[in-house]
């Protein structure tokens, strides 16, 4: 009897899967499906159905089986005393060891995915065929991991625009860990970060640990740090990155100077932006008394009085005029607010404004000066080759960023300076006094090892 209770669940699952293929293909599932090719095939966003689907219409042999794990508020109870939860846990701890596709779901739904990860195997151009052709149908996709997959540049040039292409996927982690990533790879990822035309606005957090990222590609990463307003946690640890690609991810951290193109497009979105205003203003006429006020630079930011002196966030919303600036309070607990505030609000913090229109942007000597990336919080460059040339210009910009942004949190540990040195200790010093935990910045074990 118990063992019959233990089956009932897995029949069950099986009987939901058959019954998603018959919505779907509009047949019972004792009648033949019609023959169809990959490209005909239309995903549901289940993707215990369209993985092994698809890679059946590509004729590929010894798959990883999926493994989906369900949410924790999903425990029904079934006969004998065994939760369906239970039981595709079980399941899960056997599969999950070992090569296979983890999916996690936000909720009971099969089609609410929010979490994809390929752990371990190979990833092959038709595996990945397939998995560009699923990424459209997951439209609650937050999280996607690809450790040790052998993910060449090709393979993430494809990857990125599939991403792009989807204006449904909102992801705010990516993970592409121990792969085989170089500076090709490096300057696609730089390029979805940031250009003159657009911004990603819900990346949270990426890893690039342990590739083959070096200082060409460092460079293109902090080419997509300028504009970028959104992500907060980057790892590039254990890459190939020296003295000049480190430099260039220094120099964003603080005030630099904006380019003749970035000059141009500053002026094109000014401009747009001001004959906005006016065809607003003249579509929707009302007495002056009711009009609201706008800076002549820009309305999305602190005004030139409240910035002087003062570290400006950029991407961080106004605060209105009736409203009085909070009292200013104790470093650490500002820091432990702002690293508790949720994702929701992080990604809703960056919906509206452009780093160009920043209204601290300074003239100097000719040049335009932009206050620099304030709202990356943590940047680890662990196990590179970094001598203590640069370490200056990381020492230079932290100092910059004063308490109202910037990093809490910077690792250079493990490169080719002693650990004595006296600029690194200086670093040191001033990150331990930004972290809002108040706890050593090593790096952890999982950074460490590579796993």
């Amino acid at each position: 009897m118990t063992t019959m209770s233990r089956r009932r669940p897995k029949e069950k699952k099986k009987a939901n899967a058959e019954d998603e293929v018959s919505r779907n293909t509009g047949q019972t599932p004792n009648e033949k499906c019609p023959a169809m090719t990959f490209d005909e095939y239309q995903c549901s966003g289940n993707v215990e159905i369209d993985f092994p689907g698809l890679c059946a219409l590509l004729d590929m042999k010894d798959l990883p089986a999926v493994s989906t794990k369900q949410p924790a508020s999903s425990t029904t109870e079934s006969e004998g005393g065994v939760t369906e939860e239970s039981e595709s846990q079980i399941d899960a701890v056997s599969s999950w060891s070992k090569p296979c596709l983890q999916v996690e779901l936000e909720n009971e739904d099969p089609i609410s995915a929010k979490s994809l990860k390929v752990s371990g195997w190979k990833v092959d151009e038709s595996t990945a065929r397939v998995l560009q052709k699923m990424l459209p149908s997951l439209n609650k996709l937050q999280s996607l991991h690809f450790w040790q997959a052998g993910l060449t540049d090709q393979m993430i040039i494809s990857l990125a625009n599939t991403i792009s292409l989807c204006s449904n996927l909102r992801l705010t982690h990516l993970s592409l860990r121990n792969n085989q990533i170089g500076d090709e790879g490096a300057r696609l990822i730089g390029s979805a970060l940031s250009t003159l035309s657009s911004a990603n606005k819900s990346l949270l957090s990426l890893n690039l640990a342990f590739n083959s990222i070096g200082d060409a590609g460092a460079e293109y990463i902090a080419q997509g740090l300028r504009l970028n307003c959104a992500l907060l946690i980057l790892s590039l640890s254990n890459n190939q990155i020296g003295d000049a690609g480190a430099a260039h991810l220094a120099a964003i951290l603080g005030e630099f100077a904006l380019t003749h193109e970035e000059v141009v497009e500053r002026r094109k979105l000014l401009l747009e932006r001001t004959q906005s205003l006016s065809t607003r203003v003249d579509s929707n006429p009302s007495p002056a008394s009711q009009l609201p006020s706008v800076p002549s630079s820009t309305s999305l930011s602190v005004s030139k009085g409240e910035g002087r002196g003062k570290k400006n966030i950029m991407c961080k919303e106004p605060l209105k005029k009736e409203e009085k600036p909070p009292a200013k309070s104790n470093k650490k607990s500002n820091l432990c607010d702002k690293s508790n505030t949720s994702i929701t609000e992080q990604v809703e913090a960056v919906e509206i404004v452009n780093p160009l229109l920043d209204q601290s942007v300074q003239r100097r000597d000719g040049e335009l000066i932009l206050p620099g990336n304030a709202t990356l919080t943590s940047l680890n460059l662990a196990g590179n080759r970094i001598t203590e040339k640069p370490l200056p210009l990381f020492l230079k910009s932290v100092e910059m960023q004063g308490d109202e942004g910037g990093l809490l949190r910077l690792c250079l540990q493990r490169n080719r300076f002693p650990p004595d040195c006296e600029i690194y200790v200086k670093i040191k010093e001033l990150m331990a006094l930004r972290d809002p935990l108040n706890k050593n910045t090593e790096p952890t074990e999982e950074e460490g090892q590579g796993a």
